[in-house]
């Protein structure tokens, strides 16, 4: 919406439908509908008091508007603008238009445009004073003004407390939908969540499980990160973590369908390159465009827990650490591209054996967690960075949950706030083995 000029300039002669105290110029563009947003009041000047804009639209065949502005007593001037028909008034209504009073016979479908271009904006209803404007006035409010007002009643004082209490009333109602959509909001979250972060199927299993997740950026709630583990009937354990470019629903969504897709071709039997390439499917025809991908990283761990088979689509190395306790990287050399980089065939993904013998920790993790700076210069935190700082922390003899939960703040710490994208990091451990 363009926002027209406030002066002493009258508008032009060939536009009959704005006249008034106060308007904007003839060549001011057609109003768009504004973002929605609270009413606001502003100072009028350094020395007056605050002003609340009346936007009139009618013919007002009793000059009851012909006054310039309305105050009573010391409260807020009530400068009047007025139009003759709701096209004019698209003319003059902008963002510093505080409240709209109609005047006009079929003021039902009045409320309704108003509402349809400018839903932040109170909006009162004028009437005549009988029975028949009594109920359509009441009709009006239950469409969406906030309130009604008589043209006998038409004074300082009244047109004043009306559109004060119109202006505060439309902030409630607003700052109620904004309640009500931000719980909603919040529901699907949570939904979402449960489809990006599941109960892992481990019964049976040697080992311990534990997963953190913090999404990136202020406030935000969910990011594209996903991990999942289950152990078939075989008695193999299958971990798996994963990245969806992007942030917030969209990516979330995405994520949570290779997630589940994931767990489903599992049990079903697909492991290795042929799991990777279904799910490389799965994702080409579920996302928006053709620039999204996802990095995964999966592992098959033997029922001995002595060995696995690690697969990684474009994402970074996990971190292991054997009997003494000191991590290293898994070699990354031979992982293959991100799924939807590249066509099925030509996407490649090869399984790297890992051995795992004795107890073993095993960590994985997405690259919101070493793109994070150290200190306030340039300097990234990278693999080897994190492998030095998981290094001192379990020397410090943290494991499990207390070990992600240290790594993941201390990571924020360096990066001076908040992470700027979002961490997932999950860990196997296998310790404890009896001789």
């Amino acid at each position: 919406m363009c926002a027209a000029k406030r002066g002493t300039e009258r508008p032009s002669a060939t536009d009959p439908g704005a006249e008034a105290a106060t308007a904007a110029p003839h060549d001011a563009a057609p109003a768009a509908a504004p973002a929605l947003s609270l009413p606001r009041q502003r100072q009028d000047t350094a020395d007056g008091p605050p002003a609340l804009n009346l936007l009139v639209v009618g013919d007002d065949p009793t000059g009851a508007f012909t006054a310039p502005w309305f105050q009573d007593g010391g409260g807020p001037r009530i400068r009047v603008l007025r139009a003759g028909n709701l096209t004019a008034a698209g003319r003059l209504l902008t963002d510093d238009v505080h409240c709209i009073l109609l005047d006009l016979p079929d003021v039902l479908d009045g409320v309704r445009h108003v509402l349809r271009v400018a839903p932040g904006t109170a909006v009162l209803v004028l009437t005549d004073g009988t029975d028949d404007g009594g109920v359509a006035a009441a009709e009006a409010v239950r469409v969406g003004a906030q309130d009604h007002l008589a043209r006998a009643e038409v004074d300082a004082a009244t047109v004043t407390r009306a559109v004060r209490y119109a202006v505060e009333r439309k902030r409630a109602d607003l700052a109620l939908r904004k309640l009500t959509e931000t719980r909603l909001l919040a529901q699907e979250n949570r939904r979402l969540e449960r489809g990006l972060l599941p109960t892992p199927l481990l019964e049976g299993a040697d080992l311990r499980f534990a997963a953190h997740y913090r999404p990136g950026r202020s406030r935000a709630l969910l990011g594209g990160d996903f991990y999942d583990a289950v152990r078939t009937s075989d008695g193999v354990v299958h971990a798996m973590i994963g990245d969806v470019c992007g942030h917030g629903p969209d990516a979330a969504a995405l994520g949570v369908e290779l997630r589940i897709a994931w767990r489903a071709l599992t049990f079903a039997g697909l492991g290795g390159d042929t799991l990777l390439r279904t799910l490389q499917q799965v994702l080409v025809h579920e996302r928006a465009d053709d620039e999204i991908f996802a990095t995964l990283c999966t592992i098959d761990i033997a029922p001995d827990g002595r060995t696995a088979g690690l697969y990684l689509a474009g994402h970074p190395a996990p971190l292991l650490a054997g009997p003494g306790g000191v991590p290293r990287l898994l070699p990354p050399e031979d992982g293959g591209p991100a799924l939807g980089l590249l066509p099925d065939a030509l996407a490649v993904w090869q399984r790297v054996p890992v051995d795992l013998d004795g107890e073993w920790r095993l960590m994985l993790y997405t690259d919101g967690l070493i793109e994070g700076r150290v200190g306030a210069g340039t300097q990234r935190l990278e693999q080897d960075g994190m492998v030095r700082l998981v290094s001192r922390l379990l020397a410090a003899g943290l494991h499990g949950d207390a070990l992600l939960d240290a790594a993941v703040t201390e990571v924020r710490e360096l990066n001076g706030g908040e992470l700027t994208d979002d961490v997932a990091v999950v860990l196997l451990e296998r310790t404890g083995l009896q001789p």
